[in-house]
């Protein structure tokens, strides 16, 4: 029989909806039951893609005895983390500071307040049933001791979530992080410090900008030597595109196998970077494949993008990580033949005693073929005879903020590399989550097959989604995404922003928990306050508010001190520093015809860190930075201007180059 969670648009929650396990979702009604029922809170935190919680389900969730045990002595509570991030922040830094690291499946008992008394991550069903006899002992016959405990672990808790106190974030400490970064940089393989190694997306953007904005080789050499082994690897989908989450070896061979979109949608808009700033032809070649990946195999019915594949492919009713993704030769030989197979399998790396479990390899394309016209006949035989396998599960939920990194992603590359369809896709998905995902005037986090979540979005959802539609804006100049973006701003800035200029992950009204998140780290994704300084700085650029541009540097340094201390963990509030430090350089190119086509491509080529372009007929309506900008005795003319002072108007695109770097 189906349990509370059957009637949740949450991928992950409709996973286990027919276990015994008595499952609520989160919510004052689980507390309030919990509170009549005078029983402590089992709380288990997990996603959709993740392969220990599948385990752990199987395992536990789905056993009759560990029911039992939870269901009379608990009220037990399932939280997708990636639809709230809140709860999830706050109980992972419980248990981070409980058990000295993080992790999912996460697993906390709470008080009927909601004071974590235990955290831990993945447990196999004998310590879970362990750990229920003991709790529901304590809570029987020492309560007390629990609730001073988990009184303890809160105010704890609180005092060192409290965000730390502002620093700027400057050229100099630009200059200090590539050093240190430096110093941690892999020269064999690539990549920041040792196994597992995850795709460190900011980081790249912030080198990369900073190569451009002073010449540093070095920074751009930690780039390439970063970008080429995982798109090489077995990181990388050499058949279909698209990155796994990270790779469990240093040399980027065996990935954990989910594929986020978070992921895919920044580096995407690291290797068309890349690809702008060398011509490198691999960059050019992942970048365009990665955006194939997210259009072909995330891009929901609606129009916007699921949030994962599953790292796990269920075959008869048992999980098996990279069953769809890894071969073995005679895999190879059944699909090509003799001699295509053997061939492919020196090139991909497919050996008799296998790179993966049970003698089967992941596929890795560690030098360009010498037939290229072979390869891509190769590739889509493999490619549809993978199709035919068991697939990995997809997680249909749609993150706002997620779509937004992936409206960035696809509305530069589009430009970038001439591919406009890229461009209509952004388009299709932020038309979905503007129309959708805004509610009475506020952001909601998710939907799930055209019907929207009840979570409102938190402080990333409005900064990366107002992120995605100024970079869409600028594809298009259409002043709807501009208008769009500006009032994600105003209500970020009303709601998640002290009077101090200190933001914060969830809004000054929403349900409140033991603390107020207010990360400052960017990990996979570019934290909330990091995200927010971005995409102000952009808009003030784009628009001229002083007002924004005031408070992209209040919200740029709240994250200084984790950027100064440790730039592995802040690479996006570099980068935003690094376009700050850059001005951000404001382009403005008016007039038609080949000749404003010419000076458009100049401009969309610049590497100049945070540049904003526009482009249109003078004093085109909406479009602040063509106000006043005439044609040039008549013919089109490029306006530069750095931090609001501008440079005398151009004609001719050598002269534009010589103007923008």
């Amino acid at each position: 029989m189906a349990n509370r969670l059957a009637a949740s648009l949450s991928p992950y929650l409709l996973q286990h909806a027919d276990n015994p396990v008595d499952w609520w979702e989160w919510g004052e009604e689980a507390f309030a039951e919990a509170r009549r029922r005078d029983v402590p809170v089992l709380l288990s935190v997990g996603y959709a893609a993740c392969h220990w919680c599948h385990v752990m389900a199987h395992e536990s969730f789905e056993d009759d005895e560990v029911a039992a045990a939870v269901n009379d002595r608990f009220v037990a509570v399932k939280v997708d983390r990636e639809e709230r991030p809140d709860v999830d922040a706050v109980y992972m830094a419980a248990t981070t500071a409980l058990t000295g690291h993080g992790g999912w499946p996460m697993t906390c008992l709470l008080t009927t307040g909601g004071e974590p008394f235990f955290a831990g991550t993945y447990l196999p069903k004998p310590q879970l049933l362990q750990l229920l006899g003991q709790a529901d002992h304590l809570w029987r016959t020492d309560r007390d001791r629990v609730l001073a405990s988990g009184s303890h672990v809160a105010a704890r808790l609180r005092e060192v979530t409290t965000p730390p106190p502002p620093s700027t974030v400057d050229a100099t400490v630009c200059d200090s992080a590539v050093r240190r970064l430096r110093a941690e940089f892999d020269d064999a393989r690539g990549g920041f410090g040792t196994a597992p190694k995850f795709p460190p997306s900011s980081v790249l953007e912030f080198l990369l900008r900073h190569h451009a904005r002073t010449g540093d080789l070095d920074a751009l050499a930690m780039v390439r030597g970063t970008a080429e082994p995982m798109a090489r690897g077995g990181m990388y989908d050499q058949l279909a595109g698209g990155f796994a989450r990270y790779s469990v070896d240093a040399d980027w061979v065996v990935p954990h196998f989910e594929k986020m979109l978070y992921d895919n949608a920044q580096l995407l808009r690291v290797y068309a970077h890349l690809w702008r700033s060398t011509g490198d032809q691999l960059a050019r070649r992942v970048a365009e494949e990665t955006a194939d990946f997210l259009v072909r195999d995330l891009r929901t019915a609606q129009g916007g993008f699921a949030s994962a594949l599953d790292a796990d492919t269920v075959v008869d009713g048992h999980s098996h990580e990279g069953l769809t993704y890894a071969w073995t030769p005679a895999q190879l030989v059944e699909v090509l033949g003799t001699e295509d197979g053997a061939r492919a399998a020196d090139l991909l790396h497919v050996t008799a005693s296998g790179t993966f479990e049970g003698g089967s390899s992941t596929l890795q394309l560690r030098r360009d073929p010498e037939d290229p016209a072979w390869w891509e006949d190769v590739r889509g035989r493999l490619l549809a005879a993978r199709d035919l396998r068991p697939q990995p599960a997809r997680d249909d939920k749609v993150v706002a903020a997620w779509n937004g990194l992936a409206v960035a992603g696809l509305a530069e590359a589009g430009t970038l590399l001439g591919r406009p369809d890229l461009v209509d896709a952004a388009q299709e998905a932020a038309a979905l989550v503007l129309g959708l995902h805004v509610v009475d005037g506020r952001l909601r986090r998710t939907s799930k097959d055209g019907v929207v979540g009840a979570s409102e979005g938190v402080l990333d959802d409005h900064a990366d989604l107002a992120e995605g539609l100024l970079a869409l804006h600028q594809a298009t100049m259409e002043r709807r995404w501009l208008d769009a973006a500006t009032l994600l701003l105003d209500d970020a800035l009303d709601r998640f922003v002290d009077g101090d200029g200190t933001p914060h992950d969830t809004a000054h009204d929403a349900p409140t928990l033991f603390a107020r998140p207010a990360a400052r780290t960017d990990l996979a994704e570019p934290s909330g306050a990091s995200a927010l300084a971005g995409a102000l700085l952009t808009s003030a650029a784009l628009t001229g508010s002083v007002r924004y541009r005031e408070a992209a540097g209040r919200a740029l340094d709240a994250c200084g001190s984790v950027a100064g201390r440790d730039p592995r963990f802040g690479g996006w509030s570099l980068a935003v520093a690094e376009a700050l430090v850059a001005g951000p350089l404001e382009v403005a190119v008016v007039g038609s015809g080949p000749r404003a086509a010419a000076l458009l491509e100049v401009a969309r080529r610049s590497t100049s860190p945070g540049l904003v372009l526009a482009h249109g007929d003078p004093d085109a309506p909406g479009i602040p930075l063509l106000a006043d900008r005439p044609l040039l005795e008549g013919s089109p003319a490029a306006y530069v201007c750095r931090g609001f002072v501008c440079e005398r108007p151009v004609a001719r695109e050598d002269e534009l180059t010589a103007l923008i770097g």
